[in-house]
């Protein structure tokens, strides 16, 4: 027997509002919902996945998700939240990031599999390409006021003061979303629209126009999601460096990894239900064994693994725990040697850097650290510390003070790195 949908975000605290008539909907038969997706970029961040974790429930729970990439939408920008107009993209950059968002929600989603629930993914710009202005003000434009269009609280914020007023063509976009759910009603029997709790105005104007166009019989419903955010009220997914992506190649399985295990107490409690798919049972007995000891950041590691894996894979969740380990735990020089360079400069980002020259290789270790350097203040210091067994050079204990530092001492070809007592690394670039 599937899962009940509803309840299933109900007690994940994953709905925001629900439309009457929405569960009954999909307690009745299996039920196509659709969610959209901006792809503003050619990957997805960690702000979407709320969204793309509804859609994997839904299908988890015997339903048909259909993934919406905003095309149309994206050439024109959607006003709700935003108190800017949108960068406008071109046909080629938005095929490009159709097809990798394709690559990162197949990692969640069943597209290819024969079940009656497979997942599609569409994108509006192929419908709406083709419609001229005089169609859609004709046959679109008279189903719905400007007076209705007004009392939406994302246009009504921007008509007092906020930004630089509002463009046109950003006041037709809630238009053009009405439409998307008009279109999939029609051609693909869908009845839901879930999304984002600032998205409830544009998706009530859907079920709206589905409602004026085809009579009252026609029944289309509206689920929304709480907008995540961190116990601290600042903006959930967001770091000094920007966005946390879903694609390596913008933020890496380390740094991805690392988000998740520095998450609070409170927001690990609240994300754990969000972003996994762990059951209640489990979740509650992870709750209760972080509560006993908070230190021990059970609940931050366990998201962290779940989270890492779902997205990247068991390996690269590995990988990150050996990085992770190398700067706090007593990992070895083969962890080291193992690190990319990528991941390696991200472990040790922060900590004092040196260069050196290639020609400088082959001088002593001393030489290294108290000349080359100012790892150690002096030569006599780092005999000291040595002889203490305080120092190693790239995870492995120094013992003699004059023995050479050769190319083989290198990681990744480039760096040394120098430990003094427990906690003090050094980062030498050799160039």
């Amino acid at each position: 027997m599937a899962k009940n949908f509803v309840e299933e975000l109900q007690w994940r605290g994953m709905i925001h509002t629900i439309m009457p008539g929405a569960e009954e909907q999909l307690a009745k038969e299996m039920t196509t919902a659709y969610l959209g997706i901006d792809p503003t970029a050619d990957s997805l961040h960690i702000g979407h996945l709320v969204g793309v974790m509804i859609l994997k429930h839904l299908q988890m729970c015997g339903h048909r998700p259909i993934a919406l990439i905003g095309g149309a939408t994206g050439m024109i920008g959607d006003p709700s939240g935003k108190s800017q107009e949108r960068n406008l993209l071109d046909e080629a950059t938005l095929r490009h990031n159709q097809e990798a968002i394709k690559r990162q929600l197949a990692k969640l989603l069943d597209f290819d599999s024969d079940a009656p629930n497979a997942a599609v993914l569409v994108n509006n710009y192929d419908w709406m390409k083709e419609f001229s202005f005089l169609d859609f003000a004709r046959d679109i434009g008279k189903c719905i006021t400007v007076n209705y269009m007004m009392a939406k609280d994302s246009v009504k914020k921007r008509f007092n003061g906020e930004g630089d007023g509002m463009s046109f063509t950003e006041f037709t976009y809630q238009l053009l979303q009405g439409y998307d759910f008009l279109h999939l009603y029609q051609t693909m029997n869908c009845k839901v629209q879930l999304g984002g709790a600032d998205q409830w105005g544009n998706i009530t104007t859907g079920t709206e126009l589905i409602r004026r166009k085809l009579g009252s019989e026609a029944e289309a419903f509206a689920i929304t999601c709480p907008l995540i955010t961190k116990a601290d009220g600042t903006k959930f997914g967001k770091t000094e460096s920007g966005n946390v992506w879903l694609d390596a190649r913008y933020t890496s399985p380390y740094k991805f990894y690392q988000f998740w295990l520095n998450v609070s107490d409170d927001d690990a409690k609240r994300y754990i239900k969000i972003f996994t798919l762990l059951d209640k049972a489990t979740i509650d007995a992870l709750i209760e064994e972080h509560d006993a000891a908070p230190h021990l950041r059970v609940l931050q590691k366990a998201l962290a693994k779940e989270i890492t894996t779902m997205i990247h894979s068991a390996e690269e969740y590995e990988k990150a725990v050996e990085a992770s380990q190398i700067l706090f735990g007593g990992a070895t020089s083969e962890a080291l040697r193992r690190l990319d360079e990528q991941t390696l400069l991200q472990v040790f980002e922060g900590v004092p850097q040196f260069k050196i020259s290639h020609e400088d290789l082959g001088c002593t270790f001393v030489d290294l650290c108290a000349e080359k350097t100012q790892i150690f203040p002096s030569k006599g210091e780092c005999r000291k510390m040595i002889q203490g067994g305080g120092v190693s050079l790239s995870k492995e204990k120094v013992s003699d003070p004059m023995r050479a530092v050769t190319a083989e001492d290198l990681i990744a070809g480039k760096y040394l790195l120098v430990q003094r007592g427990k906690k003090n690394y050094y980062l030498v670039t050799v160039e």
